[in-house]
């Protein structure tokens, strides 16, 4: 069977419409999830309770850019760290949160204090002065 040009344009163009909805289905389902998550955060009460430190971890990511009109074949790397740390409360329940740089820094494990979280949204760590 003899495949036209027009029916290979037309399957390449159906193949190509495709892929463009299922990566913008995938776009609107991450910004729901999203929006989501934010709405429950506002709706959740803010909370102080008391909590140790029990771990921290960060998660890096590498990329790798071509400098476009480059004809040497130059690049760049960029990375992203974030940054994570687990809390423990009196009942036993641990709660992991994303923190910015500065505020990772200043928590050590074992740390013992009152932690503000308002859904999963970290507020804060007031640590007990000994």
């Amino acid at each position: 069977m003899a495949f036209g040009i027009g029916m290979m344009f037309t399957m390449v163009f159906g193949l190509i419409m495709v892929v463009m909805i299922v990566i913008m289905v995938v776009i609107l389902l991450r910004a729901a999830r999203g929006i989501s998550t934010w709405n429950k955060n506002n709706h959740s009460p803010c909370l102080t309770v008391s909590a140790v430190v029990v771990s921290r971890r960060t998660e890096v990511s590498h990329h790798c850019h071509t400098n476009a009109g480059d004809a040497g074949g130059g690049h760049h790397t960029t990375s992203s760290t974030w940054y994570y740390v687990t809390f423990q409360f009196v009942s036993g329940d641990r709660m992991e949160f994303p923190v910015d740089g500065s505020e990772y820094g200043m928590l050590v494990e074992g740390d013992e204090g009152e932690l503000t979280f308002q859904g999963t949204r970290y507020l804060g760590f007031e640590r007990k002065r000994p």
